[in-house]
Formats: structure tokens, sequence, C-alpha cells
């Protein structure tokens, strides 16, 4: 009896049971399988060799696809692991995912891998491809897999299938040639369909990420459908390294992370401190502007509020704890509890709501040391946090709000975003009932304010779901800093509420945002984005006097005066060096002008602003020159 086939265009195929969906696609159509690299049976990925044996709906996955890249960098991984076998006798694999932006493959060997030995597995990789080896897949029980993988000498691969839920009765392996690896799959169908990969960096990373475990050598590469992809994004990836916020901030003096300080505790310098001061104010003025409250709440809290929060069950392995008069007490990880207890200080009335406390509050949270990376990824810092306490028909409109202000806040810093909903994860908190009204919230938000979204499951907070905003930098790069979270569980542990108009008790909804996120990792952000060159009203230095020679210095003494006194940040340079050199300093500092001080200017009683990238403004009075920044910073230029 035949089988139905129903593709996505509706087509409906009736074949035989027992036909691959790559042959059941090329009967749809034969140039669809030119870039497949996987199908979808029943909305589910799996390889094009999948044996159909009843109704079923069939797509493709292509090449093109974020779907089908990641199928194709993981199909890499494997090679690569191939590779480093043949070439390195004795290397043991663990695991070898793909990831955003290409993948890895961690191994355990006694000799340590360095950039040097990535033409020798590159090219043993080439051996490989060439080779055009089918990816086969072949299911067998527990039991055999783990005696097969033991007879390998690979421990990793037994250790878990070992640690695999006790009703999970059958595994599946891949073969590429000699290759065999423990694997869910899907890959694409042969190793001839590679075409463009390579071999970027090694990193250390512990056994499953627990610093308990032995240290493994992880090899990190990247791949794409063609050699121009390729090229294109090892390019990208240069142009990132020249943007480094680590190289960058110290070339420009910006801030320091120091060994003897602590790891992840960044050290900001005065011109990152100022500059750090000019987004903070900013956005104080901005949360004014909207009707938000300025609190602020202690650095620690009694364990026993952390426990009622559930930060302590679900969040303790991140939080630090401290202990004062015998008494235990957690070091806040999130602003949250206070809020909440500034809420609690008093009634309050229907009439009260929506509250809107914001604190530009520090936290601290226990990073992994593996995990920590310049301001991207520190252990102690500052969110632009606030917690909106609502009634919940006022929901809809204090998100749509939110999502109004972060749309701005991108605009004024020059971000593209994209959007996330997050929903439910495992480890949670609260009701079936409270996370589906919470999610409908949102969702209804987004809607309505025709924002388009992408539905990321499983990943909200353990207290609620939330939708994220990733912004994109000027490399494409995507980055998290927004977030709003709705929440009906914490109000409810904390026994909230608000008289109605009923004059009953009734429970506040409690939504958690943050605009631009942790200061620290937003201004990390900011500086790749604009290669260090902020525009004037970011800049911690907006201008700098460079003098001709040392008989211009008492005029440009008062043209600093009166620079500084109107607000503008300036510096001086009045050493005794050639005037090319202090302009080639200056335009290395990215300082937006340079103010020349020579005669002209002396007799006229005017300043030569020159822009970092070589414009000649010509003469101009200081006063016109103040205005000149001065519209700058209001346009936010």
């Amino acid at each position: 009896m035949d089988i139905k086939i129903i593709f996505p265009d509706k087509k409906e195929l009736a074949v035989k049971p027992g036909i691959t969906a790559g042959k059941a696609i090329s009967l749809w159509y034969n140039k669809a399988l030119d870039s497949a690299v996987a199908a979808k049976v029943n909305g589910k990925p799996a390889d094009l060799t999948y044996t159909l044996n009843e109704d079923t709906a069939l797509d493709i996955i292509e090449i093109s696809s974020d779907e089908g890249l990641s199928i194709l960098r993981h199909s890499i991984s494997h090679v690569m692991a191939h590779a480093v076998q043949d070439v390195f006798a004795g290397a043991k694999v663990s695991i070898g995912p793909s990831i955003e932006d290409g993948f890895y493959y961690d191994f355990e060997y006694a000799e340590k891998f360095t950039n040097d030995d990535f033409p020798k597995i590159e090219k043993r990789m080439r051996e490989i491809i060439a080779a055009d080896y089918p990816f086969i897949r072949e299911e067998m029980t527990r039991q055999k897999a783990v005696k097969l993988f033991a007879g390998r000498g690979e421990d990793y691969k037994v250790e878990l299938i070992n640690d695999l839920p006790t009703d999970v009765s059958t595994v599946s392996i891949y073969k590429d040639g000699d290759y065999i690896d423990l694997c869910r799959g899907p890959h694409i169908p042969s190793t001839g369909k590679i075409k463009a990969f390579k071999l970027l960096s090694v990193a250390g990373a512990y056994w499953r990420g627990d610093e308990k475990n032995k240290m493994l050598q992880r090899i990190y590469g990247t791949g794409f459908a063609d050699e121009q992809a390729l090229n294109d994004h090892l390019n990208l990836l240069e142009e990132a390294k020249k943007r480094d916020h680590r190289r960058l901030g110290k070339e420009l003096d910006l801030f320091q992370i120091n060994d003897e300080a602590g790891a992840g505790l960044v050290i900001f310098h005065p011109k990152g401190m100022l500059l750090r001061y000019i987004i903070e104010d900013w956005e104080r003025k901005e949360h004014l502007k909207r009707g938000y409250d300025m609190v602020m709440g202690p650095q620690i809290l009694k364990i026993d509020l952390w426990k009622k929060s559930g930060h302590f069950e679900h969040y303790r392995d991140n939080m630090y704890f401290t202990e004062i008069d015998e008494q235990v007490y957690g070091i806040k990880p999130m602003n949250c509890l206070a809020h909440m207890l500034i809420y609690k200080s008093k009634i309050r009335s229907y009439r009260d709501l929506p509250l809107r406390y914001f604190e530009l509050g520090t936290v601290h949270r226990h990073e992994k040391t593996g995990v920590l990376h310049g301001l991207l990824r520190v252990r102690q810092f500052t969110q632009d946090d606030a917690h909106i306490l609502c009634m919940p028909e006022q929901l809809n409109s204090e998100i749509r709000a939110i999502a109004d202000f972060v749309n701005y806040a991108m605009g004024i810093f020059g971000f593209e975003y994209e959007v996330e909903l997050s929903t439910r994860p495992q480890n949670s908190i609260g009701t079936d009932e409270d996370w589906a009204l919470a999610t409908k919230a949102l969702e209804n938000a987004l809607k309505d304010n025709k924002i388009n979204y992408k539905v990321n499951e499983g990943d909200g907070a353990f207290y609620g779901p939330k939708i994220d905003f990733k912004l994109k930098d000027a490399l494409k790069r995507k980055w998290q800093c927004a977030t709003i979270q709705c929440d009906f569980t914490l109000p409810e542990r904390f026994d909230l509420n608000y008289i109605g108009v009923d004059g009953e008790k009734h429970r506040p909804v409690m939504l958690h945002r943050v605009i631009l996120g942790a200061i620290e990792r937003f201004i990390g952000v900011l500086i790749e984005h604009y290669a260090g060159a902020f525009p004037v009203w970011l800049s911690p230095t907006q201008c700098i006097l460079l003098t001709v020679t040392d008989k211009h210095i008492n005029y440009a003494e008062t043209v600093y005066e009166k620079l500084i006194a109107d607000g503008i940040r300036c510096e001086k340079f009045f050493d005794n060096e050639k005037l090319g050199y202090k302009i080639r300093q200056a335009q290395m500092q990215k300082i937006p002008y340079m103010l020349v001080i020579g005669d002209k200017e002396m007799e006229g009683q005017t300043v030569a602003p020159r822009t970092r990238d070589g414009q000649n403004l010509g003469a101009i009075s200081v006063q016109k020159f103040i205005a000149l920044i001065n519209e700058m910073c209001e346009k936010k230029k």
C-alpha cells in the first residue's frame, strides 16, 4: 500500500514505503537536492537517507539556511575530529557541536595543540573530504554502544551514554570512513559536500564546563557553503580583531582588568569612567522623562529573602555569600528583591499603579573563569535595571512602552536589532496558568507594536518568560542587551498587593527590564561597534588643542579655559613636538576634533578644527566651534 508525501507547495506524492527522504525530494523537484543538506520529516530534522514508511510532511533544509549551515558545520566538526585522531594517535574525542559562527571539538591529548598544527589537520581533512565518505547513521542499544566506544578507548562517549535517562534504550552513531562518533545528527549526505572550512584557534575547556573536571583542548573552526562566504567571514574576523575592545581599551586608556585585583573585575580609568558617566547620565534623564522613580537597594540581603524569591534554589551557584553576626547574607546578583520591599513598604492603591522603580544597580555573579571575557563577561557589573509593578490590565501598554524605549535607545546609539520571545525553561517556578498569561502578554504587546520576532523555546528566566532584543553591531554580530521579563510569581511569593476599585486586595504583576543591560558589557560592544571612534556626544575627549610652537601656548590656554567653561571635553597637547606628530597621536586616540593653534589662529583669535578623518574645517571662532559641538551633542551625532 502506498504512502502519501506532502511537500511545502502542498503537492502530494504517492510512493512505496521504504523510500528515502532524499529520493522523495528528487521525485518532487530534482534540482532541490542540489542545495539540500538534510530534510524535515514532519517538522523534525533528519538525514536525506531517512526511510519513510508512513504518510509524511516533507521539506528540505537548504545549505543557505541557518539550520542548513549549522548541520554543515556540525558535519565538518566530525571531519575535523576524524582528522585529528588520524594525525595525533591517542587523541580522545568528547563533544563537537556547531555554534553560531562555526564549530568546535574538545579533545584529550597528552601534548598541547597549537595553531602550527592546523596545516597538518586541514590537509588530512581535505583528504577525507576528497574521499567523499558517506555519513552513515546506525541505531544500536546502549549496551552495544558502550561496548563499541569502550573498545575504542573513548571514555567520554561511554560517560555520555551512561548518563542518558534510564528510559533511553537506543542511541545513534555516525560513520564516515573508519571514523565513528556518537551523535544525534542529522548530517550532510557525504564528506564531499564540504566546500569551504578553516580552523581558527585553540583554547582550554573543562569537560562538561565543570572546573572540577579535566581540562580538555578545544579546537575552533568555521565552515561555509562556498569559498567566497568563507573569505568574507575571515575578513570580518580580521576586522573584529582590530576592533577588539580589550586592545582598544588599553590603547585609548579606558579601563584595565588586572589579575592582581581579581579576574572579571573592571578598573575604569578616567576616560573610561567619563564614558560610563555620559551613558549613565543619559539613562537617568531618559528614565525620568518616562515616569520612572530612582531607587537603590543594598549590596547584600539576608539569605532568607533569596530563599523566598527562589534565587537560592535556582541561582545559588552563580551567587556569592558572606556571614555577619552568624547570619548568612547573599551578595545580590539581581536588583529585584529590594524593589519589591520598597513596594511593600506601604499600602498601595490601584491609583498608584503602575510604579516604575529604576536603579543603576551593581550586582555580582560567580562566573566561571573560562567564560570571562574583557568587559563582555565579568563578575561585577552594573545593570540599568527597572521593575514595573502594575495591574494585569496595564501590562500591554507598559510592555509596549518599554519596547518603544528600547527602539529609541538603539537608534540613539546606532544599532539595528532583532527580537526573540523566550518561553518557559525546564528549571522554573510558578503555575502553568501564570506562565501562559505572562507569555501571552508579551506576545500580544509585540504584535500590537508590529514587531517581528522569533520564538526561543525554553530560554526564559526561571520566574517568567521574556522578550530579548539582540542588537547588531557594525560587523552584523548579535549581542544580547535589552530584555523584558513578565513575572506573576515573585509578587505572589512576596505577597505584594494593591487595593482595587472594589476595595479588595489584588495581586500586581511585575515586569523586570533592562534597556542597555550591563553597562560594562554595553561599553565593550560600543567600543567594538565604533572601533573606538565614538560620536562626539559620547567621546570622553571631544577635542584636543595642538600648538604649533611654544609661543602659541598662552593663547591656547585661553581657548582651553573657554571650552572647559562651556562644558566641552577638551585636552591639551602643548609638548615641544612637531605638529605632524601631534596630529598622528590625536588620530590614534580617535579624538573627534583637533584644534590647531598657530600664528594665524592667534592673530585672528580663532581655532582651526581638523576632524579625525583628516577633514580641515578652516579657521572659525571659538564660540562657533562650541556651538558646533553643542549641536552635535544635542542631535546625538
